[in-house]
């Protein structure tokens, strides 16, 4: 298997190959790569519902990839629409455990995937690739559209295998309680419910369960700005002291971790912040051993600095339209430098 940066390469100039023969393609989704003509054709051919199979549901049944359980060919896009026969059915789809594509880049599936989709709303209930088995789905209504793509890299097995079934609408599948979209939420509320979370995939799935992919996908591609100020200043040199030194200076007054809430640093009630806290050096300790004569000390910044930290930002749309994500930098306060100075300004 190539290494990735040999797959990316080969990748982009069979993009500019394609570029300098006047080919122009529009992906059905807007993540794929389309990198050569015949990869053109074939996403044009998975959007076109003309070149759909239609197939009727009066009882159970599968659908494959080509070849399952072995490695599936290249440069395929092929579209399965399963309609029930009675409006008053549901069809229930279950991924057989073997199964098998070729692994996300970056946590997304851009290049070989299945994808499950209802076809009245248009809504893509989940896109699979990788090793993993996807859970079950079952349709709104009486009809459910699968897709899948490969490109011309990277071929794995088994694929897949989908066993469909039939549903009574009002039947054995019980529908989740209805809830408020996170969207709807106020601001309070969203800030308490994402500060729960360790990962930024988590708040994504939390906010969009059904399009999160796409959503983290969307947050990383470049934008008119410039991405990823974030920096790290590298360390101090350590100074050469005896041990009793060494002990005062770690404990008086000296730049030290402070964990600072976002909102109340930028002072900004209108945006919620993921992570709400972030780690900043500000100056700490006590100044025992102040200048001479001087009874009231205090540890002060002898020397400040912006830095740029990277976070993702939600805000609430106007006319209740969702929430708008997106990756900001942030500049905080940093003491790099700290000194006992006497409150009495006379002694300097």
């Amino acid at each position: 298997m190539p290494a990735e940066g040999t797959l990316f390469r080969k990748r982009m100039i069979s993009l500019k190959n394609t570029m300098k023969a006047g080919a122009t393609c529009r992906p059905f989704a807007p993540d794929l790569v389309c990198d050569s003509l015949s990869r053109c054709a074939l996403l044009e051919g998975a959007r076109d519902p003309k070149h759909e199979k239609v197939v009727r549901v009066s009882t159970d049944g599968t659908v494959k990839s080509p070849d399952f359980p072995h490695t599936y060919p290249r440069n395929k896009a092929l579209v399965w629409r399963l309609i029930a026969a009675s409006e008053n059915t549901q069809i229930r789809l279950t991924f057989d455990e073997r199964f098998g594509l070729e692994e996300p880049e970056d946590g997304i599936c851009k290049y070989d995937f299945v994808e499950i989709e209802e076809p009245a709303e248009g809504t893509i209930l989940g896109r699979w690739c990788g090793s993993q088995r996807p859970g079950r789905q079952v349709s709104k209504g009486n009809q459910i559209r699968i897709r899948f793509v490969s490109d011309q890299y990277l071929p794995s097995k088994p694929g897949f295998c989908i066993h469909y079934s039939l549903v009574p609408l009002k039947g054995p599948e019980p529908e989740e309680p209805t809830s408020v979209p996170p969207s709807l939420h106020s601001v309070d509320v969203l800030t308490a419910a994402v500060s729960g979370f360790s990962t930024v995939e988590d708040v994504m799935k939390y906010l969009e369960p059904d399009r999160w992919q796409l959503d983290m996908e969307n947050l990383y591609k470049p934008t008119w700005h410039a991405l990823g100020k974030t920096f790290l200043h590298p360390k101090k040199s350590r100074v050469d002291l005896n041990a009793l030194k060494e002990e005062v200076r770690l404990y008086s007054c000296t730049p030290r971790n402070f964990s600072v809430s976002l909102r109340e640093e930028l002072r900004r009630t209108d945006a919620i912040f993921w992570p709400g806290c972030l780690l900043v050096k500000r100056c700490g300790g006590n100044c025992a051993c102040c200048a001479y004569g001087c009874h009231d000390c205090q540890c002060a910044p002898a020397k400040v600095t912006k830095k740029y930290h990277e976070v993702l930002q939600l805000k609430l749309r106007s006319g209740g339209r969702g929430l708008q994500k997106s990756l900001t930098d942030v500049h905080l306060e940093h003491h790099e430098e700290c000194a006992c100075i006497c409150k009495d300004s006379s002694r300097g």
